[in-house]
């Protein structure tokens, strides 16, 4: 009886020792934003309302140099998987370009942050854009998430499922892998994300396991709907116009010391008037449209708030990692200029009207760099970026250590120890391009020594140590020195053609690993 005992003893403690280390790993929110520039929030720039977010960059860490993939799917890709997207098979958009690295879906030589943190016991939840993928071996119910619920597609109205293109394009919602519909009459797509979350987490709330939340907003992503309650927050609030703007988030930036004082503004776009040239009609309209775009953001920032109340309630936020960035800088897209999307003309914001906030206030969101979504330019490029984990990122700190998202997927498996596998489902895996920033996070001050790459639509670019190496489609390249000029406004590239031809070997090699393909015979 005495043996029984002892042995029903230590396997509860065993028991107990096992619970106590899968609590122990920490619990993972990953917030992604679409289309939201590099100064479109307080805590780095912005005039717009986000004290969520200017809260958790005022009790973690801001990192004022992190990079994604210059759009979408790319960056979606890198984010989940740690490699660069073409390794991946996101090299373009979800479209089949008749290659490995542009087949437009996940591969089987990747491996989801979900999947993998899962053969660790984690909970997996992903709520919001998904994008990486329309054949069903890259959904994310089949890719490790446990709960899903997502837009497949690039874009969807923010009232309902009807399609915004007329090429045949559909928009397609996936819960937990079964198409769902969003009538007029639905929540508006970014409380929809946040609710989905919510009720994914009370779901599990009693579970021991750690969880993993990746809750990816369409917002600000066009087409710009907003609820009228907070368009009216900003209406006649951008008046004064994308110039002064630019110049206020500017020095702003300098001040919070996101930016170094002796990185000039760069010039206003070149497609894009002074403010002072236009028409007060004119004027009325640039301004309601930069309202929406803002009320959308300020919408995201209340729905990370009931996220973040809901983990407190839980009394799971002592141990939560959370992670907010943008997949790419603020867009320039005209959709009032595409045939091939739907034109809808109603009321500004309503599910009645399809309409962008276009390259004048896209060249103010990215303050104060150059060019847009799809660039590789810093304007492309750059991403917001705030960690949060107390007892780990002490308050209110800082790096300007050059970071991408293929390094949050390695940062994630250290955190949760779990060690990266050469084959996962039968299937080798290809090695992890990234680099755990858990250095970074605890404060750390720690060099890098690799080079950065980026490839999008002919699109592409270098950055190896303070160079930057970058050109557009059929362009010349450009050469700037980043400590002096990440505003990218001195082009080197005829000062030291050594360098340049150096830094294009380099970049050629990583080009043909990845296996990128010349833009111009592809398309």
């Amino acid at each position: 009886m005495k043996k029984r005992v002892v042995i029903l003893i230590l396997f509860c403690g065993i028991i107990a020792v096992q619970a106590f280390a899968q609590q122990a790993k920490p619990n993972i929110v990953v917030i992604l934003a679409d289309d939201l520039g590099f100064s479109d929030i307080g805590a780095f720039g912005s005039e717009i309302h986000t004290p969520v977010l200017d809260k958790l960059a005022k009790q973690g860490l801001v990192m004022s140099q992190f990079y994604n993939a210059a759009r979408c799917c790319p960056s979606r890709a890198a984010l989940l998987t740690g490699l660069y997207p073409h390794q991946a098979g996101v090299g373009d958009m979800v479209q089949n370009k008749g290659s490995e690295a542009y087949q437009g879906f996940l591969n089987s030589n990747c491996a989801t942050m979900g999947e993998l943190l899962k053969t660790g016991g984690y909970n997996t939840i992903v709520s919001g854009k998904w994008h990486v993928g329309l054949v069903p071996s890259a959904w994310a119910v089949n890719r490790g998430f446990d709960k899903s619920f997502t837009l497949q597609n690039n874009g969807s109205s923010y009232f309902n499922s009807q399609p915004l293109y007329n090429d045949g394009r559909t928009v397609t919602f996936l819960l937990n892998g079964q198409e769902v519909q969003r009538q007029d009459t639905s929540l508006y797509l970014t409380q929809a994300i946040t609710n989905f979350a919510l009720k994914s987490l009370d779901e599990i709330k009693d579970q021991p396991n750690p969880f993993l939340l990746y809750v990816a907003y369409n917002a600000p992503h066009w087409p710009i709907q907003a609820l009228p309650e907070d368009i009216a927050k900003y209406k006649g609030k951008y008046l004064n116009g994308w110039d002064e703007l630019r110049l206020r988030r500017y020095k702003k930036l300098q001040a919070l010391g996101i930016i170094k004082k002796e990185w000039v503004l760069s010039p206003r776009f070149e497609n894009v008037k002074a403010w002072s040239s236009l028409s007060e009609p004119e004027k009325e309209l640039w301004d309601t449209r930069m309202a929406i775009y803002a009320a959308m953001i300020d919408r995201m920032d209340a729905g990370i708030g009931q996220i973040l109340d809901k983990i407190k309630e839980l009394k799971k936020d002592k141990n939560t990692l959370v992670v907010f960035l943008s997949d790419n800088g603020g867009s320039a897209d005209e959709v009032k200029n595409w045939d091939y999307v739907t034109q809808k003309n109603g009321v500004p914001g309503s599910v009645n009207s399809i309409d962008s906030y276009e390259a004048p206030w896209g060249n103010a969101s990215n303050t104060p760099f150059r060019l847009f979504k799809k660039n590789t330019h810093e304007g492309g490029i750059s991403s917001p970026f705030i960690a949060y984990y107390p007892g780990l990122i002490e308050a209110g700190s800082s790096s300007d250590l050059p970071a991408h998202f293929i390094d949050l997927l390695p940062t994630l498996l250290e955190l949760s120890g779990i060690e990266y596998p050469e084959t996962f489902k039968g299937n080798p895996l290809t090695k992890l391009e990234g680099r755990s920033l858990l250095d970074v996070f605890k404060g750390k001050k720690t060099g890098r020594n690799d080079a950065f790459y980026w490839e999008h639509e002919g699109s592409r670019a270098i950055r190896d140590g303070d160079w930057k190496l970058v050109a557009e489609l059929n362009a010349p390249w450009e050469l700037y020195n980043l400590k002096t000029d990440r505003t990218e406004v001195y082009d080197l590239a005829t000062k030291y053609p050594d360098r340049v031809k150096q830094m294009e070997k380099k970049y050629q090699i990583w080009a043909a690993k990845v296996g990128v393909r010349d833009w111009n015979k592809i398309k």
